[in-house]
């Protein structure tokens, strides 16, 4: 019974994917999703002219084509995979915008194509397209979990998030705008939290070496602000408090600033107590004390006269 069901699945799935080969906008998609660069396009559009000169084959053709196949002919090999490479793109067009270039996806579609060519058994009375879906799908599922992530998330959970966000491209194309969480989980019938739980698997690193949008001569890094580290208006401000603090120690006497800028750490000197400052300068603790008061009474009439505030800096 479970056969069947996963015949029946994958069947209605290839026949998907032909009535869009059919209608012929693999190109189209191509255009909006992967154009990254001239280059890229430029390659990728020579890839589907040349695939797309080649006929989708019919169930009759494939079958003739998969026993002469099983015979050894390798160019009955060729030719199977060649009609059937437009299926590889209809499957990798569905996964763009995954972290993983058009390109490269369409490269492990068609490692996984071949793979299926190789254990396809045409006695099953299916279609090949039906056999082979089920596998492209798997490669390129795969390549983006092991390229597109900084953290490689297990393949069960990838499977699982990639049924969420099936989900959520359906809802959108029917509502027109994206859905919510909460429509994701009435849909699929389970809980808001569990969605939610899912949707942030899907979140993806970025380098600080990524150009942005706007600007490309800058990266993100450039766009970052350093919580730690000063606005420049506020080091501006700091600098020219900086040079009046130096315009006002050199007011003071030799001994004075020699105190002044060692209890309070200025100009790169450890704070010393008064202890210390007496041993180093061969004075009483209360001598040094008093050199203190001196020099902060002489700094606070400084600031008076020019109109300062002291308890701004002192």
């Amino acid at each position: 019974m479970l056969a069947n069901l996963y015949v029946t699945e994958c069947a209605n799935s290839a026949e998907e994917e032909e009535n869009e080969l059919r209608a012929d906008d693999a190109p189209d998609e191509i255009a909006s999703a992967d154009a990254q660069n001239d280059e890229t396009f430029d390659i990728a559009q020579i890839y589907l002219n040349d695939i797309g000169r080649r006929p989708l084959l019919s169930a009759e053709e494939e079958r003739q084509l998969a026993l002469r196949i099983k015979e050894g002919d390798f160019k009955a090999r060729q030719e199977m995979i060649e009609r059937n490479l437009r299926l590889v793109i209809s499957v990798a067009k569905r996964y763009t915008g995954r972290g993983v270039s058009f390109l490269d996806l369409v490269e492990e579609g068609n490692l996984g194509l071949m793979h299926a060519l190789d254990k396809f058994d045409p006695s099953r009375g299916f279609r090949f397209s039906t056999y082979a879906i089920w596998w492209i799908r798997q490669n390129v599922e795969r390549a983006i979990m092991n390229l597109s992530r900084t953290v490689r998330l297990p393949v069960h959970v990838v499977k699982e998030l990639n049924g969420y966000l099936r989900t959520a491209r359906a809802l959108e194309n029917a509502n027109g705008h994206a859905p919510s969480e909460d429509e994701i989980a009435a849909r699929m019938d389970v809980p808001v939290q569990q969605v939610r739980q899912m949707l942030l698997l899907n979140e993806r690193t970025c380098s600080l070496d990524a150009p942005l949008d706007d600007d490309p001569m800058l990266t993100l890094g450039d766009a970052i602000c350093d919580e730690e580290q000063e606005a420049p208006e506020l080091q501006l401000h700091h600098g020219r408090v900086d040079a009046y603090v130096q315009d006002c120690l050199a007011q003071l006497s030799e001994r004075q600033r020699y105190v002044i800028e060692r209890r309070f750490g200025l100009n790169a000197h450890d704070t010393q107590t008064l202890e210390s400052l007496a041993g180093e300068l061969g004075l009483s603790r209360e001598r040094v004390r008093q050199t203190q008061i001196e020099a902060l009474d002489h700094l606070k009439r400084i600031l008076r006269q020019q109109g300062i505030d002291a308890t701004l800096l002192l």
